[in-house]
């Protein structure tokens, strides 16, 4: 997990442009841990349309990939 503090969200909700300060996390997870990741994190955020995307990985090291894979077994 990563967590950027302080990022600068330009937006619209509810009609109106918001510009607020926010903080970032980025998760990794497989393929098959993202429903389980998707549910925990809408179920505990605080915004009622938290920003929750799954970028596809076009490449990577095996190595990181097979420690991902390892480190979410299970979850």
């Amino acid at each position: 997990m990563n967590i950027l503090p302080e990022i600068r969200s330009i937006y619209r909700w509810q009609g109106e442009t918001c510009d607020d300060a926010e903080v970032l996390m980025i998760v990794k997870t497989t393929r098959g841990g993202y429903a389980d990741l998707e549910r925990w994190l809408m179920d505990n955020h605080p915004y009622d349309v938290p920003e929750v995307l799954a970028l596809p990985v076009a490449a990577g090291s095996d190595d990181y990939l097979a420690w991902v894979a390892s480190e979410t077994a299970g979850e």
